[in-house]
């Protein structure tokens, strides 16, 4: 059974900084690309950052984010990593962890934790 645990979120400040973290099981960790997503009340949610299967050489991110997020894995952990700095009040969401198998083209067929909330505070 394959599960993605969130964790890190929490409240901060504007400015401040979070560290997020999925970690996996139940999965072939070094075969998925891994990837994070938002969604705030009353908006669709939306692509923050993904990072390649393996050894995740090929990294993307949201304009939003870009400068101020940075996406990593470890395989000898099975964990995903979000390291957020310079937050703003429109970051403020719930973040989902997402799994994608080499097989499918996109993530909304693969696998996805139950999320874990960040608030910034202006």
């Amino acid at each position: 059974q394959v599960q993605l645990v969130e964790s890190g979120g929490g409240l901060v400040q504007a400015g401040g900084s979070l560290r997020l973290s999925c970690a996996a099981s139940g999965l072939t960790f070094t075969s998925y690309a891994m990837g994070w997503f938002r969604q705030a009340p009353g908006k669709e949610r939306e692509f923050v950052a993904t990072i390649s299967w393996n050894t995740g050489g090929y990294i993307n991110y949201a304009d939003s984010v870009k400068g101020r997020f940075t996406i990593s894995r470890d395989n000898a952990k099975n964990t995903l990593y979000l390291q957020m700095s310079s937050l703003k009040p429109e970051d403020t969401a719930t973040y989902y962890c997402a799994a994608r198998a080499p097989t499918t083209s996109s993530f909304q067929n693969g696998y996805w934790g139950q999320g874990t909330q960040v608030t910034v505070s202006s």
